[in-house]
């Protein structure tokens, strides 16, 4: 029998099944349902507005997932992720609404064309790193909208497409819960996924190439082979949010693509937390909800100063920028790296030494 008084020093496994465990420790497995509970009694508390930014949210946080598993997990630099989402909103839309397919058909199939995509511009990263391999995804951006621009008769060119909400039998996801909840589910399943990748030899191989890709190859990683293959599963998981989201919107143009999306997402692992499932899920809430935030700060500060709009208007645009520059400087690991720290500190309050 267990003396309730004896403090236990670490956790102990006694079986396989439990060090293999993705939550080793009981009382983490019941924190996380907790919280994935509390997700999805969401939005019978919330409003359709703040159920819309959720739903924002929860598409956000799967493409940022998909690039952290690029860039942060295996070091593959990529500023083309809005070609990506690109190619998975043209994808569903010219299946379901030219083609009249199926959306729960669309969906796996827009994140395939988004991985062979993906895994082709790919290719090039077994010479290219760094900057080179930086620009090489830039390219990748201005390739893929100008195709998508040009081939006005698949995909309505300058004009875009429209697009209607997915339905199952007779049941249709219109309404802002159900969607919220179709994208909560995807974003659950894209969390467990990643998270278990990095447990497997090819997420250790992806670790393995990040950290020094010379010696990965010495030790017999392939790195063409595992180098593709990151991209391919990254831009299928980016490929899956930008099928989301354009169904959210019901709308696809090529400005909704801009570099300016991809800076968005490379912020959101960068202001979250390179190498780090939790770190992307922070960085996708935190950008995304940020230009909401600074847009209630520029309405509160235009009681007092209204001739002053057209500035603080701009102000916004400085404050996302000046976060970035202040996460790079003072706090590069993030905000996981943040969370860790006050986790770190309460764990050993009082004894802080």
């Amino acid at each position: 029998m267990k003396n309730p008084f004896v403090m236990e020093c670490g956790n102990y496994k006694t079986s396989y099944k439990k060090d293999m465990a993705l939550y080793r420790n009981p009382r983490i497995q019941r924190r996380m349902l907790i919280i994935v509970a509390l997700l999805f009694l969401f939005p019978l508390f919330a409003s359709n507005y703040v159920i819309g930014l959720a739903t924002l949210c929860a598409i956000a946080v799967i493409g940022a997932i998909g690039l952290n598993i690029l860039t942060g997990f295996t070091g593959q630099i990529s500023v083309g992720v809005g070609a990506f989402l690109a190619v998975g909103g043209y994808t569903s839309a010219i299946l379901t609404s030219t083609l009249g397919w199926s959306f729960w058909i669309s969906l796996p199939l827009a994140g395939i064309v988004t991985a062979v995509i993906g895994g082709l511009f790919g290719i090039p990263s077994l010479r290219l790193k760094g900057l080179y391999l930086a620009i090489a995804t830039l390219a990748a951006q201005v390739i893929i909208l100008w195709i998508i621009g040009r081939a006005s008769g698949l995909t309505g060119g300058s004009a875009g497409m429209i697009l209607s909400r997915p339905s199952i039998g007779g049941y249709s996801f219109t309404s802002h819960n159900s969607y919220y909840y179709l994208c909560l589910t995807v974003a659950v399943i894209t969390t467990i996924y990643a998270l278990n990748l990095f447990r497997s030899r090819t997420g250790r191989a992806f670790l393995a190439v990040r950290d020094r890709d010379v010696a990965a190859q010495i030790m017999g990683i392939n790195l063409f082979n595992y180098k593709v293959m990151s991209f391919a599963i990254s831009s299928f998981i980016v490929g899956i949010a930008g099928a989301l989201l354009a169904h959210y919107t019901m709308v696809v143009t090529v400005e909704l693509y801009s570099i300016d999306v991809s800076i968005q997402y490379l912020a959101m692992i960068l202001v979250g937390g390179l190498g780090s499932v939790f770190g992307a899920i922070l960085g996708a809430v935190f950008i995304t909800l940020l230009p909401v935030g600074l847009g209630f700060m520029v309405e509160f500060l235009t009681i007092y100063m209204p001739d002053a709009h057209s500035l603080l208007s701009s102000f916004r645009e400085f404050v996302f920028g000046l976060v970035i520059i202040l996460f790079l400087i003072f706090e590069p690991g993030g905000l996981v790296h943040i969370w860790n720290n006050i986790k770190n500190y309460f764990r050993l309050w009082p004894f802080s030494y």
